[in-house]
């Protein structure tokens, strides 16, 4: 069974920075995209981060020039570099994978950012 999963999450005051990192336990034939979607209590899981296997990538508008993704193929990893967080980046982040014709997610690494 293929497992993500995610690490570097924890507590840290508004303006510092996290990095974000997904692992997959299995390889695969094709990976075509990897990215990261956050959700908060009470809100739907939305779109933070992706990046497809030609290293195309795509934000929220809200993550623009704070947020980098990045992928490291031979690991089947992806990463995520978090600067100048603010409170309202807070939330459970999820990796997700597409790859041969499925869908992955991990079980979600929660982000809390102090005011």
């Amino acid at each position: 069974q293929v497992q993500l999963v995610e690490s570097g999450g924890g507590l840290v005051q508004a303006g510092g920075s996290l990095r974000l990192s997904c692992a997959a336990s299995a390889s695969f034939f094709i990976i075509n995209s990897m990215g990261w979607y956050r959700q908060t209590p009470g809100e739907q899981r939305e779109l933070v981060a992706t990046i497809t296997s030609g290293g195309r990538t795509n934000y929220a508008d809200s993550v623009k020039g704070r947020f980098t993704i990045s992928r490291e193929n031979a690991k089947n990893a992806v990463y995520l570099q978090i600067n100048s967080l603010k409170p309202e980046d807070t939330g459970v982040y999820y990796c997700k994978l597409v790859a041969d014709g499925r869908v992955y997610w991990g079980k979600g690494t929660l982000v809390t950012v102090s005011s």
